[in-house]
């Protein structure tokens, strides 16, 4: 099965992204818009887990979550899979107000994926690049007008206190999967506060 580690932003940063993208959503041609009910910013992804290895996936990010200290982040800018002249996915960045705050997030990322590995889930691998998927196309197509009309967005800040881990159902036929969260990881549970 599919499963995934993964922050999702709280309400409030959800709601403002919300009432940004809804009207560009429907100006969207074809692009399969992601609902926002599965948005999320992806710390490891693994494509192939065992049934019987899924809790040992949670006990191994609950176990790297609680060594990391909570996060603060912010949805801000845009960008697109592969290029912007033959994209395939439009994303939402995510940036941070701390100083060290995108490299305690890619930190917490390389953790998480190294412990998955460890215990034989065998996450995809490559740099990681934070990012929130808006919309995908089945065909290439020239985003510069879309990274335009989202690049403008800067959302407000919200802490990253929890990973959570989710299961993810294929869609029957045409429909969009189904995320299952299976486990809440709290950041910072053995994280000595001063």
């Amino acid at each position: 099965m599919r499963v995934f580690a993964a922050l999702v932003p709280p309400p409030d940063a959800h709601a403002d992204l919300e009432t940004f993208v809804e009207p560009r959503r429907e100006a969207g041609g074809e692009l399969r818009w992601t609902p926002s009910h599965l948005w999320h910013v992806t710390l490891a992804f693994m494509a192939d887990v065992s049934d019987w290895a899924v809790d040992e996936v949670v006990d191994t990010v609950a176990s790297v979550a609680s060594e990391r200290a909570p996060i603060p982040l912010r949805l801000e800018g845009a960008g697109v899979f592969p290029n912007p002249y033959d994209a395939r996915v439009l994303w939402m960045g995510v940036h941070s107000d701390a100083d060290h705050g995108l490299a305690d997030l890619e930190s917490l990322a390389l953790g998480v994926r190294r412990a998955c590995d460890r215990v034989g889930a065998s996450p995809a691998g490559g740099a990681y690049r934070p990012h929130l998927t808006l919309a995908r196309s089945r065909r290439p197509f020239e985003a510069t007008h879309w990274l335009r009309a989202m690049d403008a967005y800067a959302g407000p800040s919200w802490l990253a206190d929890e990973v959570t881990v989710f299961v993810s159902h294929l869609g029957e036929g045409r429909g969009r999967p189904h995320y299952e969260p299976v486990a809440v990881c709290p950041l910072g549970a053995s994280v000595s506060r001063g």
